[in-house]
């Protein structure tokens, strides 16, 4: 019998959870990796260059989805791999005070991001095999709120207690930001605990016979990935959903940082991390119940699809703003900074939930539901590998009064993406899809 028709815990008790965990480690490798670098004196370029290419580890995905969904169950994977990750962050935090540290971190680096995709995709297969149709669309914004909160538990409290330790304890940068990364690990060691007990199973698919069969189960989920009505422009709106804001994802905390002299806003970590911690973190937390709410009142259709585009692309117009009034001389108030900041973060929260819901009930339903789940969240993270990676050179190059003009340009293939994305599949309260 699969997961999905037994009786499980109330969803709030582990969406909330799971996601958050989910959310820590993505934004360890891709937003508090590049504060940490920069703290530690690197450039834009040097730091998006090596750290956007990690970003390949998500969008590679699906060539192990499909194996997952055959051995042990999805509860036994994200546990493993939170467990694994905790050490792995104790692993950067040893590093830090060698004088090849850049070139380890790295590396440990993209073992985290590896492992932080398994547990994606099986937390994903908890989500969908445990939830039916409607009550995925009915916590579709806790799980995007949470995953949110994660990211800014990394983005804001581990950058903010980075700052405190330099700045009131007057420690040197590598020892601050290895208590930071052991408080991040401490907290992974945490969550893996409660989830032992609290994240339902999860099914488990078919299980091979051998490698071979192995191999066959994962060309069968390909061809039926493949073969689905409209898949080709499904896929488009999912490349382009986010062009705009792969461009501003990893630039834009970094323009935070960086000193006015350079066209920056010039904030200390312990600033950056109470923007991102306080007024910021709530407003997400609403966008992203809101965005959940908005889907099911109204439901996921063409026009409510390109609101939501709108509502994501509209508010990196804060960071144009910010990028004209910041530079020499000009240092901003942290009401100034904050307003903007937490507009754009509103906009993202709000206008992801829609991205996340069209994959879950357009692209993945069917026998393979979680893997093919995990091959559209993929080519999504896909989009972001080089335009994550070109957003440094591009910033060095134009500098950010223009970079971020350029970010707003990059929003017209979003909207079009979403105005044209095909509908094919009409999902109905009672359906409920299994993984295959």
């Amino acid at each position: 019998m699969s997961s999905a028709s037994k009786p499980v815990r109330n969803p709030w008790f582990w969406v909330s959870s799971s996601y958050f965990a989910m959310g820590i480690p993505y934004a360890v490798v891709i937003w508090v990796a590049g504060t940490m670098f920069k703290d530690l004196g690197h450039s834009d370029s040097e730091i998006t260059l090596a750290t956007a290419s990690i970003g390949i580890a998500w969008s590679l995905k699906p060539f192990w989805a499909a194996f997952l969904d055959m051995y042990k169950t999805k509860k036994f994977f994200v546990l493993a791999m939170e467990l694994l990750m905790a050490l792995l962050l104790c692993g950067i935090a040893v590093s830090l005070p060698l004088p090849n540290y850049f070139q380890i971190v790295i590396a440990v680096l993209w073992v985290l991001a590896f492992a932080s995709a398994t547990q994606d995709i099986c937390a994903d297969g908890v989500y969908i095999t445990a939830l039916d149709a409607k009550n995925q669309a009915r916590y579709i914004g806790v799980q995007g709120v949470f995953w949110s909160v994660g990211r800014l538990f990394s983005t804001a409290l581990l950058v903010w207690l980075a700052g405190m330790l330099k700045e009131d304890h007057h420690l040197s940068a590598e020892a601050a930001w290895a208590w930071s990364m052991g408080l991040g690990a401490a907290t992974l060691v945490l969550l893996a605990v409660y989830h032992w007990f609290m994240l339902p199973t999860g099914s488990v698919g078919v299980r091979p016979d051998s490698m071979r069969d192995a191999a066959r189960t994962f060309w069968d989920a390909v061809l039926d990935f493949l073969k689905k009505d409209s898949i080709w422009g499904m896929l488009l709106f999912v490349l382009l959903y986010r062009c705009s804001e792969g461009l501003l994802l990893m630039e834009g905390p970094l323009f935070l940082q960086a000193s006015t002299d350079d066209g920056g806003v010039g904030l200390s970590l312990k600033e950056k991390g109470i923007i991102d911690g306080t007024v910021s973190t709530a407003v997400s937390l609403v966008a992203g119940l809101l965005g959940g709410a908005f889907l099911t009142k109204y439901g996921l259709n063409r026009k409510t699809l390109f609101f939501m585009a709108l509502c994501l692309n509209i508010p990196h117009l804060s960071f144009v703003v910010l990028s004209q009034l910041a530079g020499p001389g000009h240092q901003l108030s942290l009401w100034t900074i904050a307003t903007l900041v937490t507009i754009e973060k509103f906009g993202y929260s709000f206008g992801m939930v829609a991205n996340m819901l069209y994959m879950m009930q357009q692209i993945s339903p069917g026998r393979f539901h979680m893997t093919h789940y995990a091959f559209a969240n993929s080519l999504m993270n896909l989009t972001l590998v080089p335009t994550q990676m070109m957003s440094g050179p591009l910033a060095d190059h134009l500098g950010y009064k223009t970079y971020f003009i350029v970010v707003m340009f990059a929003a017209i293939p979003s909207l079009l993406g979403a105005w044209f994305a095909p509908f094919p599949r009409k999902m109905s309260d009672e359906e409920t899809p299994r993984a295959g």
